[in-house]
């Protein structure tokens, strides 16, 4: 059974994300948190992955969050930048 972590004091009244936690179990949690905003079987620009990481913070440093995505295999991409998208969970 998963241990449900609790991010909500990285989160504002609206449900944006206001910071990065340097502990990877918090950080990792909020990136999980972000990435249930990505459909599964759908592709995405990188503007449109900027455009919905950008609408669920508010630090303004979406380009951390589109790599700290990608970097934790929350979101794959190609490696031309042309396409993302969100993995299957197994």
């Amino acid at each position: 059974m998963e241990q449900i972590i609790d991010i909500t004091k990285f989160l504002d009244n609206s449900g944006k994300i206001t910071q990065l936690s340097q502990k990877k179990k918090f950080r990792v949690a909020t990136l999980c948190y972000l990435a249930e905003k990505f459909e599964l079987n759908h592709n995405y620009t990188e503007k449109e992955v900027n455009a919905t990481c950008d609408e669920w913070h508010t630090f303004g440093d979406y380009f951390v969050l589109r790599r700290e995505l990608v970097d934790n295999g929350l979101l794959c991409r190609e490696s031309n930048c042309s396409r993302y998208w969100k993995p299957k969970n197994d």
